[in-house]
């Protein structure tokens, strides 16, 4: 029976009239690109509180090192697999602590030493963090960070501050424009206070003072002697470690 009354077909079928939450072509909007950033920030967020992760020791370097790889690849990704156990076993985060863990190893997420620290980490059994960024051309995550506390990021902006909120120290393997990237954020927030004081330790002094010259920039003017002493220096993984402690990690019951 026809009762003159139009179809609200059109109605149901509008983008308009979606649920929000279900909308993605109007949550990868830009207007919407502020709920990204705290979508990004909760869900991590979330999940390391489940974990009970309260610090972390970011380790960074470069994904193209290889433990087959040429020259000092094989010892580079050794002593930072080594390091990730000795930080996870001596460190907190596989004691319990009222349910919470400190330094936890916390990477990138990738190949290369960020792998071989999540690497050192699994041998221990102790959880580590892989914090991983969508890139046009796409590293998958690295099969040793633990798996529920393996994320993917869109925003470098929210991956670096979740890298940077709960470290205790941060420790940097050779390597190339993304590490220096993440070496001198670190290196700007503590220099401008708007992180504690963790220590810092560049692993291979001769690696780091052929590509930074630290010196030139304190000669120039360009930094202070108090920042300069920012940066550590280490050649093995016990010497990483032993360096983080004797400049102020904090490690539970030590």
């Amino acid at each position: 029976m026809d009762t003159g009354k139009p179809s609200n077909a059109a109605q149901m079928a509008s983008p308009s009239y979606r649920l929000a939450v279900l909308d993605q072509d109007f949550l990868l909007g830009d207007t919407m690109r502020g709920v990204r950033f705290q979508l990004e920030y909760a869900k991590a967020e979330e999940e390391l509180r489940i974990w009970g992760v309260r610090s972390t020791i970011v380790v960074f370097g470069s994904a193209r090192v290889r433990e087959d790889g040429p020259g000092r690849h094989p010892y580079w990704y050794g002593e930072a697999r080594s390091f990730g156990a000795i930080a996870s076993q001596r460190g907190g985060a596989l004691a319990s602590n009222g349910g919470l863990r400190d330094n936890v190893i916390a990477t990138g997420g990738g190949p290369g030493i960020m792998e071989a620290a999540n690497r050192g980490a699994s041998d221990v059994d102790a959880p580590s963090i892989g914090f991983n960024i969508t890139l046009p051309h796409e590293e998958e995550p690295n099969p040793y960070s633990t798996p529920d506390l393996t994320f993917r990021f869109h925003y470098f902006a929210m991956r670096k501050m979740h890298l940077a909120m709960r470290a205790n120290a941060l420790v940097v393997f050779p390597g190339g424009f993304g590490t220096l990237d993440e070496l001198f954020e670190i290196l700007t927030l503590r220099q401008t206070g708007k992180v504690p004081a963790l220590p810092i330790v560049l692993f291979d002094k001769t690696y780091w003072r052929s590509i930074i010259k630290f010196d030139a920039l304190l000669e120039h003017g360009m930094v202070s002697e108090h920042d300069r002493k920012l940066v550590h220096f280490a050649e093995s993984a016990e010497e990483t470690w032993a360096t983080l402690v004797e400049n102020g990690l904090l490690v539970p019951g030590a």
